[in-house]
């Protein structure tokens, strides 16, 4: 998220939350693709991490960036956080360990995301060369230890520093040593989204499996293949998971809503300054348990999407659905995960069928999934086969919803082509993660510094 809000329009009930969700219902004609993607700026000459500061920091290459593209600047405390562009809707912004990300414009179609993410990491070279920086696509810093994790100047963050370590053992580690890719998509209509949130969260330890990218901790092999969505079940769990309430019957806007209540809250914005609210949920602060601690202690619409940008479930509802569950990686692996959602959801008969595929699948195999994923990813048992059997299903799912959709490229192909590497790595049966071991007990005999070299951007 690019920058927190401050809208004051009063909110009162649970039917005035469930209400701005339901707000994000419209027309398939309208449907987007919103595609995030984040990655590690480190120094060519040392491969450490770039500090905030500096001749060569995050602060000068989003200065950089400024200068090239001319989008507004987002502060902090006078500090430099992020650019916008308001013409287009994109946004840049940094995670708390300096992890540099684009927050995709909404697009018609995934060439455009394709060419959209190109042209960013062509910008971001042309900037951060000059400086003797380099950006790394990868689910987890692999030979950087917490402790040598900079700290980013927004005031969000040192809240959530502080709080993490209260509510689990890894919350720092996802915070500041772990990358993602992300895509936001849209629904039509309550049961759309019911639909759509259903299919993402059975499904999502299957893009975990197929994108795991993050086998290395500390410098060495860690075993696991995603040690990203291993922290995630080790962060907060107030506020993660799978969310099984999603799967019971009358789930809808203001099931979601009411999960949200229950939710402690990070911070509340007043002006510029943000107050530390920790441990208080959303619904206390609406039955006046802020009062007298904070300036206007009234709930406004700012507070509640703040609140739900802090929220983080494997899928998230806000006005858009937004699927959380893939490491970070190379290029053709930004394309591919939009990809991979967009021909399984857009297409209303690929998403009944991806529906009838999990619609029998028990909570607990659900969450059985979700927990050994991250260890074994496409080699995790399921039922009478792997998850590699269960992904190739939604591979031949997702490609034929990519061609039904017909989209084609200047070069007359439709958008089957971003699917390349999911195909390729299924084929083989691998992910990702098993690439990079095969490397490092191979040809890179055990010195991890050449990731930065062959997975630099």
């Amino acid at each position: 998220m690019a920058r927190d809000t401050v809208d004051a329009t009063p909110i009162e009930t649970v039917a005035d939350l469930a209400a701005t969700l339901e707000a994000g219902c419209k027309p398939t004609s309208d449907f987007r693709i919103g595609t995030e993607h984040e990655k590690f700026g480190f120094n060519v000459k040392d491969n450490s991490p770039i500090p905030y500061g500096g001749a060569n920091g995050v602060e000068a290459v989003l200065e950089g960036m400024e200068r090239l593209l001319g989008w507004e600047r987002i502060e902090d405390a006078g500090k430099i956080i992020g650019l916008a562009d308001d013409q287009g809707g994109g946004a840049i912004s940094i995670e708390p360990g300096g992890q540099f990300e684009l927050s995709g414009a909404p697009l018609d179609n995934l060439h455009q995301t394709c060419r959209e993410a190109n042209q960013h990491l062509a910008h971001v070279r042309q900037v951060a060369e000059p400086l003797g920086v380099g950006f790394l696509g990868i689910g987890m810093a692999p030979t950087w230890a917490r402790a040598d994790m900079p700290r980013m100047p927004k005031s969000r963050y040192d809240i959530m520093t502080n709080y993490m370590p209260k509510v689990g053992s890894l919350g720092l580690d996802m915070m500041y040593r772990t990358s993602t890719i992300q895509v936001n998509l849209d629904f039509e209509t309550e049961a759309d989204m019911v639909k759509k949130m259903r299919v993402g969260l059975a499904l999502q330890p299957i893009a975990t499996a197929i994108f795991a990218n993050s086998p290395f901790t500390d410098g060495k092999p860690n075993g696991f293949k995603s040690f990203r969505a291993q922290i995630w079940t080790d962060t907060d769990t107030d506020r993660t998971g799978d969310m099984p309430f999603a799967f019971d019957d009358g789930f809808g806007f203001e099931r979601y809503v009411e999960w949200a209540l229950d939710v402690p809250m990070y911070f509340v914005k007043r002006g510029s300054e943000y107050h530390d609210v920790t441990g208080t949920t959303f619904r206390a602060f609406m039955n006046g348990a802020l009062e007298g601690k904070i300036p206007d202690a009234r709930p406004s619409l700012g507070d509640w999407n703040n609140h739900l940008s802090t929220l983080f479930p494997d899928v998230r509802l806000k006005k858009y659905i937004e699927m959380r569950g893939a490491d970070g990686g190379p290029w053709r692996r930004i394309c591919a995960l939009p990809a991979l959602w967009v021909g399984l959801l857009y297409d209303t008969g690929v998403l009944d069928q991806a529906f009838e595929l999990v619609k029998d699948w028990t909570a607990e195999e659900r969450a059985a999934l979700r927990a050994r994923v991250p260890e074994t990813a496409l080699q995790t048992p399921f039922r009478t086969g792997t998850v590699l059997d269960v992904a190739k299903e939604v591979l031949a799912l997702s490609q034929e919803g990519l061609k039904r959709r017909a989209r084609m490229s200047d070069g007359d192909l439709d958008e089957r082509v971003h699917l390349a590497p999911v195909e390729e790595g299924l084929a083989a049966g691998m992910c990702p993660a098993d690439i990079l071991l095969q490397r490092y007990n191979g040809s890179w005999n055990g010195d991890l510094s050449q990731i930065f070299r062959d997975y630099a951007y």
